[in-house]
C-alpha cells in the first residue's frame, strides 16, 4: 500500500500543480491587461503592476485550491480509469474506503497549504500590492468617502484599562497607506451620552502602545455641570473651554490595523485579525456578522479541498467509454465553479436572513460533501 499511496501522490500531485499553474497564469494575464489601464497615472510605472499581479497570485492560490484538488484528482483519476489501472488495483483487493484514505492523506497536503497561505502570506501580499497601488497612483485610502472614515472607541479611566467612562467618535478625512491620519476630529461623550469635548488635530501619527500623537490642533472642553446650570448666553461661554495645542497623546484602542480593515475584504484577512477585529465590534456595540462569516469561512475553507477530493473520486469508476477525459474535465470545471458560487452566495444570504455565521460558512462544503457520497454509493452500485 505504500507504494501505491506514493503512486497516487506523485501523480495527484503533478496534476494539481499542473492546474494551479496554468490557472495562476491565466488570472495574472488578465490582471496585467486591467492594470496596464492604470499605467502612466500619478507615478504608476509597467514595474509597479507588474509587482502588483504578482502580489496578488498568493490570493488566487488560496482561492483556486479546492478547484485545483478536484481537476487535478479527477485527471489523474480518469488517467488510472483509462488504463484500467484503477480495476486491477480493486481487482487487487483496494476498497474505496482505501482509496478515500490515500486521498485524504494527498489532500492534508493540500489543506494545510491553503491554510498556510489564507492565514500568513496572503494577508501580507494583498496589503502590500493594495499599497503599491496606492502611494504610487498618488491616493488615499479614504479619499472615496464624502465625510472621511468614521470609527468608534471607548473611553477609559487608565487610559487602555479600567472602568469605561464614555465613548468617541472618531472622524478622519484621510487615511494614508502609511497608516498616517489627516484632518481628524475627535467627539468624547459621557455615560449619559453627553458631548464633553470635541478635538481636532491637522495630523494624527501612531507612536505605538496604544497611543496616537496628534499635531497642530485645538480641544473644546463641555463643562457639564456648567451647561446644565446654565441660564444665560453667558454662562454657556463660560461653561466652554478651549485651548489649542502644538501636540497632544491619544489613548484609543483603535490602532492603524484596525483603520486599515475598514478598507480590506475580510476574506483576505487572516483569522487572527477577524477575531482581534470582531472583539473590537463586539466591544462597541458594532455589527460582527460579516466578520464572523469570514472568520469561520477562513477555518472551514481548507476543509474544502478534501470535499472537493471526495467529489473526484466517483470520476475512477467511470471507464472510459462513460465519456472522454476532457468531458471529466469540464465537469469538474462546473463543479468547482459551482462551489465558489454557492460559497459566496451562502455568504450574502446568510448575511441578510441573520444565519449563524458557523452555519453559513459550513453548509456549502457540506452540501457538496452528501452529494459526493450520494454519487459514490451510485456508481458503486452500477
Amino acid at each position: 500500500m505504500k507504494i501505491l499511496q506514493k503512486y497516487f501522490a506523485a501523480e495527484i500531485g503533478r496534476s494539481v500543480i499542473f492546474v494551479l499553474i496554468a490557472f495562476l497564469a491565466l488570472f495574472g494575464f488578465f490582471d496585467l491587461i486591467a492594470e496596464l489601464k492604470a499605467v502612466g497615472h500619478g507615478g504608476y510605472k509597467i514595474q509597479h503592476a507588474l509587482l502588483f499581479v504578482l502580489l496578488s497570485m498568493p490570493g488566487y492560490l488560496y482561492e483556486l485550491m479546492p478547484i485545483a484538488a478536484l481537476i487535478g484528482t479527477i485527471w489523474a483519476l480518469s488517467q488510472f480509469a483509462a488504463r484500467s489501472e484503477f480495476t486491477i488495483m480493486r481487482a487487487s483487493s483496494m476498497s474505496t474506503g482505501m482509496a478515500g484514505m490515500m486521498l485524504i492523506k494527498i489532500g492534508m497536503v493540500f489543506a494545510i497549504t491553503t491554510f498556510v497561505f489564507g492565514e500568513f502570506i496572503v494577508p501580507i501580499s494583498s496589503s502590500t500590492a493594495g499599497k503599491i497601488r496606492t502611494l504610487n497612483q498618488g491616493g488615499s485610502l479614504s479619499q472615496e468617502f464624502r465625510s472621511g472614515l468614521w470609527t468608534k472607541d471607548l473611553i477609559r479611566a487608565n487610559g487602555k484599562d479600567g472602568e469605561v467612562i464614555g465613548s468617541r467618535f472618531l472622524n478622519v478625512r484621510t487615511v494614508q497607506p502609511d497608516g498616517k491620519l489627516l484632518d481628524l476630529k475627535i467627539y468624547e461623550f459621557n455615560r449619559n451620552f453627553h458631548l464633553t469635548a470635541l478635538i481636532t488635530a491637522a495630523t494624527a501619527n501612531y507612536v505605538g502602545d496604544n497611543t496616537w500623537n496628534l499635531s497642530d490642533g485645538s480641544e473644546a472642553a463641555f463643562g457639564e455641570t456648567q451647561l446644565m446650570g446654565a441660564t444665560v448666553a453667558s454662562d454657556i461661554t463660560t461653561a466652554i473651554s478651549t485651548k489649542k495645542f502644538a501636540s497632544k497623546p491619544l489613548i484609543s484602542e483603535v490602532t492603524p490595523e484596525i483603520l486599515s480593515v475598514g478598507f480590506s475584504d475580510p476574506a483576505q484577512m487572516s483569522a487572527y485579525d477577524l477575531v482581534n477585529y470582531t472583539q473590537y465590534l463586539s466591544e462597541n456595540n458594532r455589527e460582527t456578522a460579516r466578520y464572523e462569516i469570514a472568520l469561520w469561512k477562513k477555518i472551514v475553507y481548507p476543509f474544502a479541498v478534501f470535499v472537493m477530493m471526495a467529489l473526484a473520486l466517483p470520476f475512477a469508476y467511470l471507464h472510459f467509454r462513460s465519456g472522454g477525459v476532457s468531458l471529466k474535465i469540464f465537469t469538474g470545471i462546473m463543479i468547482g465553479v459551482s462551489f465558489q458560487l454557492i460559497n459566496s452566495l451562502f455568504s450574502h444570504v446568510g448575511l441578510l436572513n441573520t444565519w449563524p455565521p458557523f452555519a453559513t460558512a459550513v453548509l456549502p462544503s457540506l452540501l457538496f460533501l452528501l452529494a459526493a457520497i450520494g454519487t459514490l454509493l451510485w456508481v458503486e452500485r452500477h
